[in-house]
C-alpha cells in the first residue's frame, strides 16, 4: 500500500506541474523579436477579435478591411470574431492568456492591457515597430498608405502608453456629451449657456419635476420623468474629481478616490437622486429611450451613441408613437470651471499578442496599420460618433466634406451625430486619460458603482449620511480588492477576473497532492508505532 500511495501521489505531483506549465504557458514567452524582413513567402493565419453593437455596417467595414488587406498580402489570412460587449473579449482573452490560445489582434482598453501584461511578454511592446524604417509606421515596405507616426492624434496615442513604453495604437476615438432637450430647457424658463455647468443642470432638472394636480408632469403631460440621466456613471465620477481636482490615482496605482470630495460629490447626488431628477442607465435603462420618448432632459453619452439621440436619430429604440419632437443640443458634459473644461478621452485600441513566431507577429502589426488608413478610420467614424485617430484622416478632403454635409440628411449626415464629432474634434486639448497600471479597471468599476449605490439606496429611503458613505468605501474596497495597492500600489494580481478552469485545475490538483503527501506521512507514521510494539 506504501508504493501504491507514493505511485499515486508521485502521478498527482507530476500531473499538477504539467497543469502548471499549461495554466503559464505564456508567462514563459521570449520577448518580440524584430526580424529583418517579413517573409512574404511563408503563410499566416491571424485571428482579430472585435466589438460592435449589432451595427451590421461595421461588421461590414470590418470585412471589407479585411478583404481589401489579403488582397494586398495574400499571404495572411485574417480571421475575424465578433463580440457585442468589451467585458467579454477582455474575459476571454484572460482565460486565453492562460493557455497561450490568446488572439492575435484585439480590439480592447488600456486598462484591460494592463491585466493582459501580467503574463510575462503576452503583448507585444509596440515602440520598435513603430520606428522601423522598413515596416514601422509610415514605413518604406509597408505596401499600404500606412500613417506615420506623427499622424496619429498625440493625444489618442499617448493613451496607449503603459510604463513608458507602447502597447496598442488608437483604432476610434470618442468622449462623453450631454444631449439636451433644449425645447424643455426653454419651456421651464431657462436659456442654455454656451457651456454647462453641474449647478444648471440640477437646477433646471430640479425645476422640470413641478408636477400637475393628477401626478402628470407639468413639462411633458406624462407620468414619467427623469430629467437627468447618466450612462457611464464611472465616467461621471472621475470627470467631477478631476474637474474639481481632487484625487483619483496616481500613475503607479496608489488609490485616492476615497477623499472628502468624493463624499461632498455622492452627498449631491443623493440629493437629486431623492426627488427623483437624477438616475442612471444601469437603474433606469438607456438615457435616449428617455430622451427620445420627452422623459429627460439631460442625457449624457459617449459621442458614439449620437445615432441613437434625437427625435430624427436613425437607431431610435422605441416605438414611434413614442416619440416626442423636440430640438437637440449636443453639448460638453457639465463643468464645475467653464473656463478650464475637463473630459475624458475614449475608445478603442488595438493591441498585438505575442507568438512564438515572430514573422506571425510581423503579419499582425501589418494588419493593425492597414486599421488606421483612411478608407477604414473614414468609413468606421462615419457609422457613429466616433473621430478618426490620424489627422492624416481627419483633415482629407473626404472627411471634411463629410463634416460640411452636416444635416443633409438624418442617416450617414444626421446632425447630432456630426456635432458629437465635431465636439470631441473641438475639445482634444480638454481631454484627459485615467492611469493605467493593473487594478486600474477594478478602480474605474468602483468609482462607478459608488454613484449607482448612492442612488439605489436613496430609491429604497436608506439615509445617506457619513456612516453610510463610510461603509460604502470599505465595501467598494473589499468587493474590488483595492486594499491590495498601497506601497506595491498597482501590482493587483486579483484583478485578473474570473480564474480560468485550468487554474481551477491547477488548485484542485494541489490541494489533492498535499492530501495525499499528508495520508502517506500519517501511514508511515503508524507503521513505525506498531513495529515499535
Amino acid at each position: 500500500m506504501k508504493k501504491r500511495i507514493f505511485a499515486f501521489a508521485l502521478a498527482a505531483i507530476v500531473f499538477g506541474m504539467t497543469m502548471l506549465t499549461g495554466c503559464h504557458g505564456s508567462r514563459g514567452m521570449k520577448p518580440f523579436e524584430m526580424p529583418e524582413q517579413f517573409d512574404e513567402s511563408g503563410q499566416y493565419e491571424i485571428t482579430f477579435w472585435a466589438k460592435n453593437d449589432t451595427n451590421i455596417t461595421q461588421v461590414e467595414i470590418y470585412q471589407k478591411a479585411i478583404e481589401d488587406f489579403q488582397q494586398i498580402y495574400p499571404n495572411i489570412t485574417v480571421n475575424l470574431r465578433l463580440y457585442t460587449d468589451y467585458g467579454k473579449i477582455y474575459n476571454d482573452v484572460i482565460t486565453n492568456i492562460s493557455t497561450n490560445t490568446t488572439p492575435n489582434v484585439c480590439i480592447t482598453y488600456p486598462d484591460h492591457i494592463a491585466t493582459y501584461m501580467t503574463g510575462s511578454n503576452t503583448v507585444v511592446a509596440l515602440d520598435e515597430l513603430f520606428d522601423d524604417p522598413r515596416y514601422g509606421l509610415g514605413g518604406a515596405e509597408i505596401k499600404f498608405d500606412s500613417p506615420t507616426k506623427e499622424e496619429i492624434i498625440p493625444q489618442f496615442l499617448a493613451e496607449c502608453e503603459i510604463d513608458g513604453k507602447h502597447y496598442a495604437l488608437p483604432y476610434m476615438r470618442s468622449t462623453e456629451a450631454c444631449y439636451v432637450n433644449k425645447t424643455y430647457v426653454e419651456a421651464l424658463g431657462y436659456e442654455l449657456p454656451e457651456t454647462l455647468t453641474w449647478d444648471f443642470v440640477w437646477e433646471v432638472s430640479e425645476a422640470a419635476m413641478e408636477q400637475n394636480e393628477d401626478g402628470t408632469y407639468k413639462i411633458n403631460g406624462q407620468n414619467v420623468l427623469i430629467p437627468f440621466i447618466y450612462k457611464s456613471t464611472d465616467n461621471m465620477m472621475i470627470q467631477m474629481l478631476r474637474q474639481q481636482g481632487a484625487g483619483y490615482s496616481t500613475a503607479d496605482g496608489e488609490i485616492l478616490i476615497f477623499n472628502d470630495t468624493t463624499k461632498e460629490l455622492l452627498y449631491t447626488i443623493a440629493e437629486h437622486a431623492e426627488t427623483g431628477a437624477f438616475s442612471t442607465f444601469k437603474i433606469s435603462s438607456y438615457p435616449a429611450n428617455f430622451l427620445n420618448a420627452g422623459q429627460c432632459i439631460f442625457a449624457v453619452d459617449s459621442t458614439a451613441g449620437a445615432t441613437w439621440m434625437g427625435s430624427d436619430a436613425p437607431l431610435i429604440d422605441i416605438a414611434e408613437d413614442k416619440l416626442v419632437n423636440f430640438e437637440t443640443e449636443v453639448m460638453t458634459i457639465p463643468q464645475f470651471d467653464t473656463d478650464d473644461p475637463k473630459m475624458i478621452s475614449q475608445g478603442p485600441s488595438v493591441c498585438v499578442f505575442n507568438k512564438a513566431d515572430p514573422q506571425e507577429v510581423m503579419a499582425s502589426w501589418l494588419f493593425v496599420q492597414y486599421l488606421l488608413t483612411n478608407d477604414v478610420q473614414i468609413t468606421y467614424s462615419q457609422t457613429e460618433g466616433y473621430v478618426p485617430v490620424t489627422s492624416k484622416a481627419q483633415n482629407s478632403e473626404e472627411y471634411r466634406d463629410y463634416i460640411s454635409r452636416m444635416g443633409e440628411d438624418n442617416d450617414l449626415h444626421y446632425d447630432v451625430k456630426i456635432k458629437a464629432a465635431q465636439l470631441l474634434m473641438d475639445n482634444t486639448d480638454n481631454t484627459f486619460v485615467t492611469p493605467v497600471f493593473n487594478g486600474s479597471a477594478s478602480l474605474r468599476d468602483a468609482a462607478g458603482q459608488m454613484i449607482e449605490n448612492t442612488t439605489k439606496s436613496v430609491n429604497r429611503k436608506k439615509e445617506v449620511n457619513e456612516q453610510f458613505l463610510n461603509e460604502l468605501f470599505d465595501d467598494m474596497v473589499s468587493l474590488y480588492r483595492l486594499d491590495q495597492n498601497a506601497g506595491t500600489v498597482g501590482v493587483n494580481t486579483d484583478d485578473l477576473g474570473p480564474l480560468p478552469a485550468t487554474s481551477v485545475a491547477l488548485l484542485a490538483t494541489l490541494a489533492a497532492v498535499w492530501v495525499l503527501i499528508i495520508i502517506y506521512a500519517a501511514y508511515g507514521w503508524i507503521k513505525v508505532k506498531k513495529e515499535q510494539k
